[in-house]
């Protein structure tokens, strides 16, 4: 129980930024590029890069080259199904 305990800690830190739970968001419907989220997030290169850093580093997203692009998505099903709720709580369009 306390290695489950501390993976829902690591996670909860991991989303804890307000600019990695909007990426995360974002990779909720599907994968995009640096340049994707630049634009849907209104942020400078080096933000998107260093909060995508994290959180591949917390295997929370996974890369996938193509040329020179190197695509996002959300790294597992899991992940999917934990920032789908909080998309669906947070970031999904009021109307």
């Amino acid at each position: 129980m306390m290695t489950n305990a501390r993976e829902a800690s690591d996670f909860l830190k991991a989303i804890a930024h307000e600019n990695r739970l909007l990426i995360l968001c974002m990779l909720v419907d599907g994968e995009k590029s640096v340049r994707d989220l630049e634009v849907l997030l209104e942020l400078r290169q080096p933000s998107v890069s260093q909060q995508l850093a994290r959180l591949r580093a917390d295997s929370l997203v996974a890369t996938r080259r193509e040329g020179k692009t190197i695509y996002y998505s959300l790294a597992s099903e899991e992940a999917r199904e934990l920032v789908s709720v909080l998309y669906n709580m947070f970031c999904k369009p009021r109307r």
